[in-house]
């Protein structure tokens, strides 16, 4: 049993990184429960602007709070630079999937994504890791 945990046990030591692969990994999380409301219930597209804008924020809180757990100092500034990339990587995937231009809406989400994981940083670094 010890040899498959080494096989397949993957720690990654970056805040940055961990942080943001929790908050990619809630993310599709939180898009495939929005496709199964979508598929299950009679939701319309139209109504999930909403949805997608709280499933981004628990994505980026839950990053933060991953980034400053892992970071044990600076929880804010890690949090908030994880929140910040996210935040980039998500308007780039917007941007090359609907070829739109870059309007004052984009900078403020991205604002908001950096504030979001930054919160989310704060509560991290003041986690006990007893």
């Amino acid at each position: 049993m010890q040899f498959v945990r080494r096989l397949f046990s993957v720690r990654i030591n970056s805040p940055l990184l961990s942080g943001l692969n929790a908050a990619f990994i809630w993310m599709f999380i939180g898009a495939f429960v929005l496709s199964l409301f979508l598929w299950l219930t009679g939701m319309r597209e139209q109504d999930l602007s909403f949805y997608t804008y709280v499933v981004h924020a628990v994505s980026l809180l839950i990053g933060g709070f991953i980034s400053g757990k892992r970071s044990n100092e600076r929880g804010w500034y890690h949090g908030g630079i994880m929140g910040a990339v996210y935040g980039l990587l998500i308007l780039v995937i917007g941007f090359l999937a609907l070829d739109s231009s870059l309007q004052l809406q984009d900078i403020l989400q991205w604002g908001a994504a950096f504030i979001l994981g930054a919160i989310g940083g704060i509560f991290g670094v003041n986690v006990d890791k007893s």
